[in-house]
């Protein structure tokens, strides 16, 4: 089985350098000459330029093959880095590539499977119905008119993933000196991060494992749907699923043509998203339109979405999903000397570095951004100002959260495709009060303290208010009926010992009674959990369209 390993990969490629020189000339002939019709129409406002250039970026990195393809797959999610025309050809690069010959895919199919195709299935299309940087995929029927995905792995792909991997880690390491970027770990460990996972992709087995770990955490939500892997039509370089009938999370007229809300579809592949990241700890790293199908049907306000692809898939341990909990409540309560210490345990400051000329550099740029608004947060943006404090200060990307970045950016710029105005904080942040609210684990039990007791004990109200306020606001699921329940189960169940105790401390702090905090705290609750507003969830639950109380 093949695997990813930079050293000996380099090695094994110097140690043949007529591949090694042949490969770089062609290179950097392709992308020099892509470098200077750039210079020269990058900035055309004739619509037929840009799609031209658009077209070129499109046969350059078609030519170049799968690790340049993965490349402009990463862009195509980009409106706001992207031009439109540009992004209409990268668009192309999901699924839209040129095939492989067909008869190699029958051959693989028989060597992999035991039996040819057309004595596995019942139909077998002469013809791909897609083909993308690692394979190519078959509409097929089995018997009882079962509709299956059937991809067929492109041919010598390890051998040209790992020459084309070690020569673009060379120019890299090479020229990160002369480019803009202050990475910390250096722009070779991201792309041996990036490696590794191409790596796994080209192993169908592992993602047939992959696919049905995911389909697991999502058994319960109807929202989401995972094609079901056929484990007696699948191996290493053949792996048959179910089919999607669906329609690609790519153009907003034509979801609205099949009347599919695009803003309810967004809201589940965001939620499904942060679930991943924040609750599951297993996430979906690949997640462009051509991986993201739309479904008829909607479940409460959301749209139903299903995922397909699963060769780039990662984890996220338990200590780094509960810092990046804190670190969005941290933001959102503008409390920047905390929010650098998320940085530190995260890896992205050192854990000796002197946050005292940090915290007003974090103040200045990510406060500035949210203004008096969560909503206004855009993930894109925060990341552009970032990039300038990496200069001045010891920032740092860890390699482990390469991938993070990118399933985070890639979401984001799915979003943005489909509705500009989108921002992501809009949807990530009530799903994160929701959470800490009910204190459902222990370590959210901690986390909610922290927030709402300072060193002294006394309680935060104003912070207690956002999380509140956070959630009564949120425009997609306003119902505060669930809200009051996790709440009271907390308060007065076995879980809530902790909570109970810092109340208690709070009302006997320097051996008096406070009875004015309690009092602020009640009236807060009355005033959130009126009858008036329980009844209008209760409303909205039993009849959707009814208005919000």
């Amino acid at each position: 089985m093949f695997s990813y390993d930079p050293r000996a990969d380099r090695r094994w490629l110097l140690l043949r350098p007529w591949i090694l020189i042949a490969r770089l000339v062609v290179v950097l002939w392709q992308l020099l000459g892509l470098a200077v019709v750039l210079a020269v129409q990058g900035t055309s406002q004739d619509a037929k330029v840009q799609q031209q250039v658009g077209k070129r970026i499109l046969t350059t990195l078609t030519d170049l093959g799968p690790c340049f393809i993965k490349l402009g797959q990463a862009l195509s999610t980009r409106p706001d880095l992207v031009q439109r025309a540009w992004l209409e050809q990268l668009s192309q690069l999901q699924d839209n590539l040129p095939p492989f010959p067909h008869a190699i895919a029958l051959a693989v199919i028989e060597e992999e499977l035991g039996a040819p195709a057309d004595q596995l299935f019942e139909h077998f299309p002469a013809y791909p119905i897609a083909a993308a940087s690692l394979g190519q995929v078959y509409k097929a029927e089995l018997t009882g008119g079962h509709w299956v995905a059937v991809k067929v792995l492109r041919p010598n792909l390890a051998y040209l993933l790992r020459r084309d991997l070690v020569l673009i880690r060379l120019l890299a390491v090479l020229s990160a000196p002369f480019l803009p970027l202050n990475l910390g770990v250096g722009l070779g460990d991201i792309i041996d991060e990036f490696g590794r996972s191409l790596f796994e992709e080209i192993d169908y087995r592992r993602e047939a494992d992959n696919a049905e770990r995911f389909a697991a955490l999502f058994a319960t939500n109807p929202a989401v749907t995972v094609p079901k892997v056929e484990r007696l039509l699948s191996s290493r370089r053949v792996l048959t699923t179910s089919w999607i009938h669906g329609i690609k999370l790519q153009d907003r007229h034509e979801l609205e043509s099949h009347h599919l809300e695009p803003e309810a579809l967004i809201r589940t592949g965001v939620m499904a998203g942060m679930q991943q990241l924040l609750e599951f700890g297993y996430f979906h790293a690949d997640p462009h339109p051509g991986n993201l199908f739309a479904l008829p049907g909607k479940t409460g306000p959301m749209g139903h979405v299903a995922y397909v692809d699963f060769g780039m898939m990662d984890s996220i341990n338990d200590a780094d999903r509960l810092t990046l909990t804190a670190a969005v409540v941290h933001l959102i309560n503008r409390d920047f000397l905390a929010l650098a210490g998320d940085f530190q345990t995260l890896g992205f400051l050192r854990r000796n570095a002197d946050l005292t000329p940090i915290v007003p550099a974090l103040e200045t740029v990510l406060g500035g951004q949210l203004g008096e608004n969560v909503g206004s947060f855009n993930f894109k943006a925060i990341t552009d100002r970032f990039s300038e404090l990496m200069f001045d200060y010891p920032f740092r990307v860890p390699a482990r959260f390469a991938l993070i970045i990118r399933a985070v950016v890639s979401q984001e710029g799915l979003a943005l495709r489909l509705d500009p105005s989108f921002r992501i904080i809009r949807v990530a942040y009530p799903y994160v009060a929701r959470r800490l609210l009910a204190g459902d684990t222990a370590e959210l039990r901690e986390k909610l303290l922290e927030v709402l007791f300072d060193n002294q004990g006394r309680l935060q109200l104003q912070r207690l208010e956002s999380l509140l306020a956070v959630v009564e606001q949120d425009e997609a699921n306003a119902d505060l009926l669930p809200v009051v329940g996790a709440g009271l189960r907390l308060l007065l169940g076995p879980r809530g010992d902790s909570l109970r105790q810092r109340l208690l401390l709070m009302l006997v702090r320097d051996n008096r009674l406070h009875t004015d905090d309690l009092k602020a705290l009640l009236d807060l609750l009355r005033r959130t959990f009126s009858p008036l507003k329980l009844a209008g969830g209760v409303l909205q639950r039993l009849n959707p369209l009814a208005p919000a109380a």
